[in-house]
């Protein structure tokens, strides 16, 4: 039986670490903040609720990386994913031979800046890397040390870096979840961030009101005029995943193909036509990972993927520096740029190439 570790104790976290124990796998947790893991250990594992129901008894959790890392055959990273770059430095001097990484979901380009790191800190074992284009569950923490499942994709893209190992990762991962399909490369997980498409640009938009503590519906409450600044970002999205020589889904195609009764012809309509985007309620900060992990993680990417490969990106830049100068910080030096995804001075072909070979 395989041995995960599960990197992470938030809701993503919680939900998997407690799905794969309770189908019998032997798992251990780390996590960066103890006082995440204090519940976990008080009751031994996580109750599980809603569309999966039991309780998945863990081994260990802990703050420790050498007491998870070398153990797992595994590695399951379930973190926002500005943090992946700091796990990749927890594991750096743990890693070993034979291992599997697998972030959860990798965003844009997780992989890539997961495993560049850890070229940076010399890791020299033979590891696999690869990336979810999305999470499994859709979940939320309920109690202490208890989740609630609201659902489980039926279809999940996964690639590996390069994309040659996609199938051996799959391979030694399918036993957890059959769902894993293989995706071409990480470029096409990676530019299939639907998030930042709609995150970045409707918290902006509505930024007086968010600010202000008013409580309106994110989704349902868009105008055409926003959806428009949407499709915008999206067209851009999908000029750079051309120039890779991917063929994409739009983000009002992706809306229609995964969720059930979407109706209309423009992103608006269909937005507006989902019943899953019906009661999500906006933010009451700017400060929340639709802006935190999906600029430096999303609209970083695209820009920088843009510009190598000579493609313009004006909205996904004008947002970035917007946000920047909104926040005080600059997403341009923490985001995913293509330095850090190890890509700085490649051309695109030499890049498709990178994550093909």
């Amino acid at each position: 039986m395989l041995k995960v570790a599960v990197l992470g104790a938030g809701h993503g976290g919680h939900a998997m670490a407690g799905h794969l124990a309770l189908k019998g796998f032997s798992v251990r947790v780390f996590n960066r903040f103890e006082e995440e893991l204090i519940h976990l250990r008080e009751r031994g594992g996580v109750t599980l609720e809603g569309a999966i129901e039991g309780f998945g008894g863990l081994e260990l959790a802990s703050t420790d990386a050498a007491e998870v890392i070398p153990w797992a055959d595994v590695i399951m990273v379930v973190v926002p994913a500005f943090a992946h770059r700091w796990m990749a430095e927890a594991c750096a001097p743990h890693i070993r031979d034979g291992q599997v990484v697998v972030l959860n979901p990798g965003r844009t380009g997780g992989a890539l800046e997961f495993r560049n790191v850890l070229r940076e800190r010399g890791v020299e074992a033979e590891v696999l890397v690869a990336e979810a284009q999305t999470l499994v569950y859709a979940c939320r923490i309920s109690g202490p040390a208890r989740v609630r499942i609201a659902g489980i994709k039926r279809r999940v893209p996964l690639a590996a870096l390069p994309a040659s190992n996609t199938p051996e990762v799959l391979e030694k991962v399918g036993a957890l979840y059959p769902q894993f399909v293989p995706a071409a490369n990480v470029l096409e997980t990676g530019l299939s961030n639907i998030g930042a498409v709609f995150h970045p640009a409707t918290v902006l938009l509505n930024a007086n009101r968010i600010e202000a503590g008013e409580e309106f519906e994110f989704y349902r409450g868009m105008t055409p005029a926003a959806a428009r600044l949407l499709e915008a970002v999206d067209a851009e999205r999908l000029a750079v995943a051309r120039s890779f020589g991917l063929e994409l889904d739009s983000a009002a195609d992706w809306l229609l193909r995964v969720y059930e009764g979407v109706r209309g012809e423009t992103l608006y309509e269909r937005i507006q036509s989902n019943e899953a985007y019906q009661g999500i309620k906006a933010p009451k900060s700017l400060e929340v990972r639709y802006v935190l992990e999906d600029v430096p993680t999303g609209l970083v990417p695209f820009a920088s993927l843009g510009e190598l490969a000579s493609v313009p990106t004006p909205t996904c830049r004008a947002l970035v520096d917007i946000f920047c100068a909104l926040l005080g910080r600059d997403f341009w030096g923490e985001g995913r740029t293509a330095e850090k995804l190890g890509l700085a001075g490649m051309s695109a072909d030499e890049v498709v190439k990178f994550v093909n070979a």
